[in-house]
């Protein structure tokens, strides 16, 4: 069963969540923490990104639908790939809230918004290959494993990601 959320674009008072998801536990796939700089330039971009055109991306805060409280966010945002214009989806639960069906009820949500407001065909997500659980969230929200590939992320560290595929037209 799927628990029950709601996705409310990036707002001015999402900082904190960023500052919660940058702690060592929650960016471990994902290079390490962030200075404070890089937090703010963050919080920015995604600021900006509630104000574009939906189908230029978007960053959520997730929210526990029942209570209003904050478990995580997810976005996407456009990217070529493999020479094809995507999006590319990313989240980040924070771990209280992980391991009850959060993350992958998140993208489920997600999956319907770009449907009804993207552009592309195609959304993919690149978790390593060394992260079970996120390639989970795949699995369940229903993304299709198109292999192994190398990816850069943070910029300047390339890793064995594995590569996920949406696509958007079929479901």
């Amino acid at each position: 069963m799927d628990t029950p959320l709601r996705l409310e674009p990036w707002a001015e008072g999402d900082f904190r969540l960023l500052e919660r998801k940058n702690e060592p536990a929650m960016t471990e796939h994902l290079g390490g923490p962030e200075t404070a700089a890089k937090l703010a330039d963050r919080h920015r971009r995604y600021l900006a990104m509630s104000a574009a055109a939906p189908e230029a991306g978007r960053m959520f805060t997730v929210r526990d639908a029942e209570s209003g409280g904050t478990v995580g966010s997810i976005g996407f945002w456009p990217r070529a790939w493999q020479g094809e214009e995507v999006y590319e989806t990313g989240w980040g639960i924070l771990p209280e809230h992980q391991g009850r069906g959060v993350a992958a009820a998140a993208a489920r949500a997600l999956i319907a918004h770009v449907r009804a407001h993207g552009d592309r065909r195609h959304l993919h997500a690149f978790p390593g290959a060394d992260h079970p659980a996120s390639n989970g969230v795949c699995r369940r929200a229903g993304f299709t494993l198109m292999g192994t590939t190398d990816f850069e992320y943070p910029p300047g560290h390339w890793h064995a990601s594995n590569d996920w595929r949406y696509d958007l037209l079929e479901g």
